[in-house]
């Protein structure tokens, strides 16, 4: 399993409510991908919002947030960290 940083953009004005809502739409569904989305952050002025998660693909990632209805933007594996 890899981990991935994904990159989600245009959610501005986004809440704490919201992006915990958008948080547990994608753990409510997300074993049926075998991915594990283990934090996410936001950036309400700039509408970024950042999702870590282990997966065992990009696209399993994507699956999960397009049924969700949040697809990303952007999608970057992370195999190194500190």
């Amino acid at each position: 399993m890899t981990k991935f940083m994904d990159v989600h953009h245009g959610m501005n004005g986004i809440t704490k409510e919201q992006l915990s809502a958008a948080h547990r739409a994608d753990l409510a569904i997300e074993a049926e991908e075998k991915v594990h989305f283990e934090r996410a952050w936001a950036d309400p002025a700039s509408g970024t919002v950042y999702c870590l998660s282990e997966a065992p693909s990009a696209e399993a990632v994507q699956r999960i947030h397009t049924r969700t209805g949040h697809p990303a933007s952007e999608i970057h594996p992370v195999p190194l960290s500190v």
